[in-house]
């Protein structure tokens, strides 16, 4: 993935959807989601544990078809086995971008949401490429 890439995807961002949030402020979900809205990001948590509830004063949902309006990017804290369905879940709500984190490596599900016309992001974190790249959002 050219730094390009993620530049454009980064720079034209609105709305994220959080796969894998965590209440717990030792997780890195929950810092990388911090990190996001303090960048001014919106950001949705997903998680069925969390659903409901406020997180980071951001209402979490259960799943992605869940959330209510467009989804620019879904933002993929789970482990890789996981990463094939929230692909097929991202291509069935229209979001732009899938973003699997760092060590979240689903080649399957990668080729599964370029076909869809996503553009994909595999093994990295946002957190680290907005400082890299001098992105303001």
């Amino acid at each position: 993935m050219n730094d390009q890439t993620i530049r454009d995807v980064l720079s034209r961002t609105k709305r994220i959807a959080l796969v894998g949030a965590s209440d717990r402020a030792d997780r890195p979900s929950y810092g990388v989601m911090k990190f996001l809205l303090d960048q001014g990001y919106e950001v949705i948590p997903v998680s069925p544990k969390l659903a409901g509830q406020q997180l980071l004063g951001q209402t979490a949902y259960a799943s992605l078809a869940d959330i209510p309006g467009k989804v620019d990017m879904v933002d993929v804290f789970r482990n890789a086995e996981a990463a094939w369905g929230v692909a097929q879940e991202a291509i069935a709500i229209g979001a732009d971008t899938l973003w699997l984190q760092l060590g979240v490596i689903n080649e399957q599900a990668a080729v599964l949401a370029r076909d869809a016309g996503m553009t994909v992001i595999m093994d990295r974190c946002p957190k680290i490429e907005i400082p890299r790249l001098g992105i303001t959002p």
